[in-house]
């Protein structure tokens, strides 16, 4: 046991990737204590991908690639400056608004930040709002994309933890919309301090057509729902309610009605059972094609191959971390290192409440150092024991520790979207980190809500049957 984690951590200090250190170790393992055999290495490693929910990795990541070449960010940004625009600090309300709906297609915080971070902070800067505060609200909003599904990091802890995605999804509903919340007040209490207005007149009539798209939107599953308890099939109500929306948006040309459905087609697939969380990847994908080509025509031949070779590359990256972290996950099983961790966790306490707090600082930190991917294949096996034995839902658990590791992608030495934004933005990484720093406040209160209020999390799959 000490032998494996003395590798992996000596690799981790030499310099060597995260993935690397968890092959390296456990093959250094493997070949010096020699009760493993060294064929083992290999078929650990495909065993560790040779998963269906797996497949929904390349998929969102396809998905959130597609939706930024076909402009459909651009229409998500005017959609949310006709929306929250005129507000105290404006384009930061925008920022934030921006970040939930793109968060309902693209499932990681990277995409968000990539994405709509480059438009985001330079209309702030344009506008004079200081480099730091546009980097900062940046940040902060990027957290939403896994939060809200659909979820990268969701899939792979389902996987890991063998608990329902589709429960996982709608688990971060709400607690994404508590974040929302809190982000926006922190925008507005930014605003009061530093005078800061709105940064568009205030026009009833955009904000008319903003809200009509939000109804448009939350109409179509209310119509659905109307027509199935009145004896239509719900595959009959779906189609003549997508019938009637694709009338409205041709007819009206709506800005963002269509990339609004995203998470309503997602959310209500997976519901209703036309489609599993894994095929519901492939329906984003499908979605994202359908509003570049044939609605929006904004999507290229040129661009499409760069969203593919990307999507490949980003997905070889992600499953080599899932497939090196594997193997060192059931070494730490046979080797008893998990059951030892997690029994000397149990020694020190056996209350849930302290337990969930010492748990929030061993991923925050881990979070820190290690990639989001990595450190959910690593800890799971270890903490998951203890937190069902604790009478903890794992459910909920997923969403605390997604949280923590979104939080950790702030922070450095290995944040993914600190670099992100220190490169759009043209800060250093010192100056970038400062930014951040007073938007880790909403954060935490975010997470010690949704790690001791379990309502935030469980009561949306409670209410539609997905939770006992």
């Amino acid at each position: 046991m000490f032998l494996l984690i003395a590798s992996f951590l000596g690799l981790m200090v030499c310099g060597v990737p995260v993935a690397v250190a968890m092959a390296g170790g456990s093959l250094v393992y493997i070949l010096v204590s020699g009760t493993v055999p060294d064929i083992v290495l290999a078929q650990r490693m495909i065993a560790g991908i040779e998963s269906f929910p797996l497949l929904a990795v390349p998929f969102f990541i396809l998905a959130g690639n597609l939706m930024n070449i076909a402009g459909i960010t651009g229409r998500i940004y005017d959609f949310a400056v006709a929306l929250v625009g005129w507000m105290r600090g404006g384009l930061g309300q925008v920022n934030i608004v921006g970040s939930v709906v793109f968060s309902g297609m693209s499932g990681t915080a990277i995409a968000d930040a990539a994405g709509l971070g480059s438009i985001e902070i330079k209309a702030m800067k344009d506008h004079g709002y200081p480099t730091e505060f546009a980097v900062g609200v940046t940040a902060a909003s990027a957290t939403l994309g896994p939060i809200f599904p659909p979820s990268l990091p969701f899939v792979i802890y389902g996987m890991m933890a063998n608990v329902s995605i589709g429960a996982l999804f709608l688990a971060g509903i709400l607690p994404g919309l508590f974040m929302t919340g809190l982000m926006m007040l922190t925008v507005a209490y930014f605003a009061r301090r530093n005078g800061w207005g709105g940064d568009v007149a205030f026009d009833w009539k955009r904000l008319g057509v903003a809200a009509l798209e939000i109804g448009i939107v939350l109409a179509f599953p209310l119509a659905v729902w109307g027509m199935t308890r009145n004896g239509v099939s719900p595959n009959l109500a779906a189609g003549i309610a997508f019938a009637v929306l694709l009338g409205l948006d041709w007819r009206f040309n709506f800005s963002a009605v269509m990339a609004l459905m995203a998470p309503v087609i997602l959310i209500g697939g997976m519901t209703m059972g036309w489609f599993t969380p894994t095929e519901a990847a492939v329906a984003a994908v499908l979605w994202a094609l359908f509003l570049g080509l044939v609605r929006y025509r904004s999507m290229s031949l040129k661009g499409l191959v760069k969203a593919t070779f990307d999507t490949i590359e980003t997905t070889a990256s992600v499953l080599f971390i899932v497939t090196a972290a594997s193997i060192f996950a059931w070494l730490l099983t046979t080797t008893q290192a998990a059951q030892a961790l997690a029994t000397g966790i149990l020694a020190f306490t056996q209350t849930p409440w302290v337990f969930l707090l010492l748990a929030n600082l061993l991923i925050l930190f881990v979070g820190c150092f290690i990639d989001t991917i990595a450190a959910i294949t690593i800890l799971v096996p270890i903490l998951l024991p203890i937190v069902r034995q604790l009478g903890i839902d794992p459910v909920q658990f997923g969403l605390i520790m997604t949280l923590n590791l979104m939080i950790g992608l702030l922070h450095p030495p290995l944040g993914m979207v600190l670099f992100v934004l220190a490169r759009i933005a043209k800060l250093s990484v010192e100056r970038t980190t400062m930014a951040i720093l007073p938007w880790l406040v909403p954060l935490i209160v975010a997470l010690l809500a949704i790690t001791y209020i379990p309502a935030i999390t469980l009561w949306l799959p409670q209410h539609l049957g997905l939770l006992k």
